[in-house]
């Protein structure tokens, strides 16, 4: 009886750490309010973190950081997809460019409304960059782009609305000068006014 008391204490505190795991693992909502030509908007994203959990974590760091505030959809093809995530401020860029994440198993497909990290053909080169795919890009599954999560509801005809840019404004730029180079020579691009957390979701299946 004596030998007892340890481990269930040990029992206790693996079921503690196993249940902060989990509930930081939950699957949740963002909210993005977002600007284009007709006025604003918005749409939520739904992030399954079974599908990406690396991904998934990191989108809940920079949502939660403000990251994808005042930042603009820079980069849009209809046929493809959009893509955003490139800060504001070219200090905030600096920062973050660094802090690459590791690459993870592809789960699910690259189809129409679900949103994926961009990255290089490096290995681990995943930052900031978030794509939303307009059509079926399944062919984008192989090469190790992991979505993470779907736009829901309606929300991907907000996300259609998107000024189509196509591919004109310079990533480098963006980088280097931020909503400076972008206000001053892509005046109508998309704009997202801010990105929140809106929903931890701990019942659904």
């Amino acid at each position: 009886a004596l030998l007892w008391p340890a481990p269930q204490a040990q029992m206790w505190r693996l079921l503690t750490l196993l249940c902060v795991a989990f509930a930081a693992a939950e699957d949740f909502r963002v909210e993005f309010t977002v600007k284009n030509q007709e006025g604003e908007d918005s749409f939520v994203v739904k992030v399954h973190e079974s599908w990406a959990p690396i991904g998934a974590a990191r989108f809940k760091e920079l949502v939660e950081a403000n990251f994808y505030d005042d930042t603009r959809f820079f980069r849009v093809i209809p046929s493809f997809m959009v893509q955003f995530g490139l800060n504001g401020d070219p200090a905030v860029s600096t920062e973050w460019r660094s802090k690459t994440i590791k690459d993870e198993p592809v789960k699910e497909s690259n189809k129409p409304g679900y949103i994926t990290f961009a990255k290089t053909g490096a290995p681990n080169s995943r930052t900031t960059q978030l794509f939303i795919n307009y059509v079926d890009n399944g062919r984008l599954d192989g090469m190790g782009f992991a979505p993470f999560g779907e736009v829901e509801g309606d929300g991907m005809k907000v996300v259609k609305k998107i000024f189509n840019c196509g591919e004109k404004p310079n990533q480098g730029l963006i980088q280097s000068q931020g909503n400076a180079y972008l206000d001053k020579d892509f005046p109508n691009l998309s704009q997202i006014i801010t990105a929140r957390v809106v929903q931890e979701i701990k019942d659904e299946p």
